[in-house]
């Protein structure tokens, strides 16, 4: 639906901006563990995060990574740029699709993305764009919650979906790791926890 496109999730970001840090964080206690920590941690060089949202990943990369992030969301992007602006971290914060990345092909050593590949309209054409701009040999880092591996789990999640893609263009029962092998990745580690909806996954571009 028309309405639910790039606009309408542009509109819908900026409007729960304000209240995302609050609404995420139980989400987070319960869910991620040190998720953000496992992703941020192993970023190197030129790094692009996609969906960099409020910027909650920012205080937790290696100090001497190079950082771009992009959000389809200005009022998030100011957020994140206060928060940069708090912890004395440079970062070029620039609003973008993640489906037709601003920059040109193999730009960057790392792409990382957190919780947002299920907001994504499209994950494929996502997927792909992450590709393109990573260097040869360059990493992909993503943690998300997904698709139970349990059919019962997956059963709720796909009653809790029609709500969650209605509300905020947020799916729960997408599955990233079948689709890196197809846009080109070599994935090296998949880890699922928390009944098999969280997943944590680092693949690399072939060289």
């Amino acid at each position: 639906m028309a309405e639910r496109g790039t606009d309408w999730l542009r509109r819908t970001w900026d409007k729960a901006a304000p209240r995302y840090d609050r609404d995420i964080a139980w989400v987070e206690r319960a869910l991620l563990a040190d998720g953000r920590e496992w992703v941020c941690g192993q970023a190197s060089g030129e790094v692009l995060e996609v969906a960099v949202g409020t910027g909650r990943n920012l205080p937790l990369y290696p100090p001497d990574v190079r950082l771009t992030g992009i959000d389809l969301s200005p009022s998030m992007l100011d957020l994140a740029r206060s928060r940069a602006a708090s912890l004395g971290r440079e970062a070029t914060l620039t609003e973008a699709d993640a489906q037709s990345l601003p920059f040109p092909d193999g730009s960057f050593d790392t792409v990382v993305c957190t919780l947002g590949l299920c907001g994504v309209p499209d994950e494929r054409a996502a997927i792909a764009e992450m590709h393109r701009v990573l260097r040869a040999d360059g990493r992909l880092l993503l943690l998300d919650h997904v698709g139970s591996d349990r059919w019962f789990v997956l059963a709720v999640q796909r009653l809790a979906e029609k709500l969650t893609v209605w509300q905020l263009g947020d799916y729960l029962t997408r599955r990233p790791l079948p689709l890196l092998s197809a846009a080109g990745f070599a994935v090296e580690r998949a880890e699922r926890s928390k009944a098999g909806i969280v997943e944590r996954l680092a693949a690399r571009k072939a060289a």
